[in-house]
């Protein structure tokens, strides 16, 4: 909590804002390609990864509210200029206050195997298994890559948070593998009931 008693209002801006700004308040002076790097790399495993365009709008947004600042950098050939961004003092009071300050939101939820296996009944089972297992090893790979990132930023003591939530993240993936692997294999009773089912119908 900040000591600031100037209103504050979260929802100034969008959460994408506050997630890049986020990013630039580790201290490090970054350019536009590094920030999607890092949300890439970081942001994707429990949020959403922005594309670049998102990245520079945003950037754009954060420097007129005065929460960002930016200067060009002379590439090594001497020509090119690489525009690099740093969080300012009030911008990161402003990103400690949302943090502090914002409502609890619930997450939102959209899962798009749920979806497709919640309409199984159109299609059959070996496509819904196809599905289940192409996400089980989406899960397998995100559990490997959290807990690998996880690992890597304990060398820097100003990250133990977001080990924290790497963690989080790495039980989440791993549910979702435990999940497929569950629904793998209770699909094929599952089918045979909706066979039954249907044959007793007709």
């Amino acid at each position: 909590m900040t000591d600031s008693t100037a209103p504050f209002d979260p929802a100034e801006l969008p959460p994408t804002s506050w997630a890049v700004l986020g990013l630039l308040s580790f201290g490090s002076e970054l350019s536009g390609y590094d920030l999607k790097k890092w949300a890439d790399s970081s942001l994707h495993f429990f949020y959403w990864s922005p594309s670049a365009s998102q990245v520079y709008g945003e950037l754009k947004r954060l420097e007129k509210h005065g929460y960002v600042t930016s200067r060009t950098v002379i590439q090594d050939d001497g020509v090119r200029g690489k525009r690099m961004y740093s969080i300012t003092p009030s911008g990161k009071e402003a990103a400690a206050r949302w943090v502090s300050e914002a409502p609890v939101e619930p997450p939102v939820l959209k899962h798009g195997v749920m979806l497709r296996l919640w309409l199984g009944h159109l299609t059959e089972p070996d496509e819904l298994r196809a599905v289940l297992e192409q996400h089980r090893a989406y899960a397998e790979k995100m559990t490997r890559r959290a807990r690998a990132t996880a690992e890597g930023s304990t060398k820097e003591p100003s990250w133990a948070y977001t080990e924290l939530v790497l963690r989080w993240s790495e039980k989440y993936y791993a549910a979702e593998r435990e999940f497929a692997e569950s629904a793998l294999r209770d699909l094929d009773e599952v089918a045979a009931k909706v066979r039954a089912a249907e044959q007793k119908h007709d």
